[in-house]
């Protein structure tokens, strides 16, 4: 568990000071109130109600509260500059000079030599006895 806390503690710090949080605790409001509309309600017309500006929920209430009060404070954001960020980092195989492979000796020929005289001797037998 102790090496799981250090991550997550570190993506809920990333959450909260770029301002995620609202964005998540809005997206728990809608699906409250979509899940609320659904059980009366037709899919469409729960969806509309749910994104409706002019109902909105206690908790859709206290996130625009909250955008308010963060006023100027908000993350912000980055002005797109002239420079590229360079995300991947591609590098070039450094050249490695191979050796050409040695030779191998010449084989004087590709298959063995065929013998042309008959066994003088047979071969022995397996006492039957």
């Amino acid at each position: 568990m102790s090496r799981r806390l250090a991550p997550i503690s570190l993506l809920c710090a990333w959450l909260c000071a770029s301002g995620a949080m609202l964005d998540m605790a809005q997206v728990v409001a809608w699906a409250r109130m979509f899940g609320g509309y659904a059980r009366t309600e037709s899919f469409s017309a729960a969806a509309r109600d749910t994104f409706d500006p002019g109902r909105p929920c206690a908790i859709c209430r206290a996130l625009r509260r909250a955008r308010e009060t963060c006023g100027g404070r908000a993350p912000a954001v980055l002005a797109p500059s002239l420079e590229k960020m360079v995300l991947i980092l591609e590098r070039v195989a450094p050249f490695v000079p191979v050796r050409a492979a040695p030779e191998w000796p010449e084989v004087p020929s590709e298959r063995a030599l065929a013998r042309s005289a008959k066994v003088p001797v047979p071969p022995p037998r397996a006492n039957m006895a």
